[in-house]
């Protein structure tokens, strides 16, 4: 298979999406796969953006596309992938329902998701796919020794509640290490010089900082309140890193590698994407 993948951008130092190069890699042991980001799409409005990736997409051979997280894409050219009888796959991970997604939903041929909580857009084009974690990246060090300080990971956000993250520690006398940067670093620092909390920083992560960090945490401690599976979850599941989770569906999962490697492992997703797109 020729396979067209729209994305972001393609940086394995990218702190949200260094993850997608081991994708594109995956796919490319199964098809020959071109590649278009936002940055080769030039830096002018929505109208411009949206006739580069049209001219790209009619300058490249492929059968199929794949949309990572983007419904705009779909929106711009959705219309002459339908026209030119190409089967397009949407990836879509998060609560977030907009115009953008209305419109992208009636141009896919098929919406992959991670979770039944990650696409809230009701469709009978959606399919659960897993998180596709990298399990060959993603694995527990014995070698690596753990301490006793708690991990909490995810964008500095509301939703996320690290407040809640940082009370937890105080109550329990534990140090806490922060993973991530957003709109609330200053008030979480606050809250932490408040509370009297031995909390840490730790700023936006590489793919393989992160890693690290999951190997020698005695425990994540996860209390966002997104609704799905968040994928951090499963990275330190996958590290042997024991979960803490205020959300109970999460809670009762049987979070191990061996869960990870068999319900969400990135070898595995790849080759159940193309199979949707044959």
């Amino acid at each position: 298979m020729r396979l067209l993948i729209t994305t972001q951008v393609v940086d394995s130092n990218d702190s949200d999406l260094g993850f997608f190069v081991r994708w594109i890699e995956e796919f490319q042991k199964h098809a020959e796969v071109e590649v278009i980001t936002r940055k080769e799409l030039g830096r002018g409005g929505k109208l411009s953006r949206a006739l580069k990736l049209l001219t790209l997409a009619r300058a490249k051979k492929y059968d199929a596309v794949f949309v990572h997280m983007n419904p705009e894409y779909l929106v711009a050219t959705g219309w002459y992938w339908r026209l030119r009888g190409k089967k397009v796959a949407l990836w879509y991970t998060h609560k977030s329902v907009d115009l953008k997604l209305r419109i992208a939903e009636k141009f896919a041929t098929v919406i992959l998701t991670a979770s039944r909580e990650s696409f809230r857009l009701k469709s009978s084009k959606v399919r659960v796919m897993g998180h596709g974690i990298d399990t060959e990246f993603f694995f527990p060090d014995p070698s690596v020794a753990r301490g006793e300080h708690w991990l909490s990971v995810g964008r500095l956000m509301k939703s996320k509640r690290h407040d809640l993250a940082i009370r937890m520690a105080v109550e329990q006398g534990l140090p806490l290490l922060i993973a991530g940067e957003g709109p609330e670093r200053e008030s979480l620092k606050a809250l932490g010089q408040e509370l009297g909390a031995t909390v840490r920083f730790l700023g936006a992560l590489t793919q393989a900082q992160l890693r690290e960090e999951y190997r020698r945490a005695a425990q994540l401690v996860h209390t966002s309140e997104t609704g799905s599976l968040d994928k951090v979850v499963l990275e330190a599941a996958a590290c042997g890193l024991p979960v803490k989770s205020n959300d109970p569906a999460i809670a009762a999962l049987p979070l191990d590698p061996a869960y990870v490697r068999e319900h969400h492992s990135l070898q595995n997703l790849i080759p159940a994407i193309l199979k949707e797109l044959s």
